[in-house]
C-alpha cells in the first residue's frame, strides 16, 4: 500500500500524537507531510488501528 492511501485511511489527531512523541513540528502541517516525516512502521501500525 501507498503512503498516500493509508494516510486516507488515518486521522490527523493520531498523526499528529505520534509526531509529537518524537519531536515534529505539527504547527501547519498536513497528514501528508507528517506521515512523510514519520516511520514507515508507525504509519502502517496507525492505517491497521483506524479499521478502514
Amino acid at each position: 500500500m501507498e503512503l498516500e492511501e493509508m494516510v486516507k485511511k488515518i486521522k490527523a489527531k493520531p498523526l499528529r500524537e505520534e509526531a509529537k512523541k518524537r519531536g515534529i513540528p505539527t504547527h501547519c502541517v498536513n497528514k501528508l507531510d507528517l506521515a512523510k516525516a514519520l516511520p514507515v512502521e508507525v504509519v502502517e501500525e496507525l492505517a491497521k488501528q483506524s479499521g478502514k
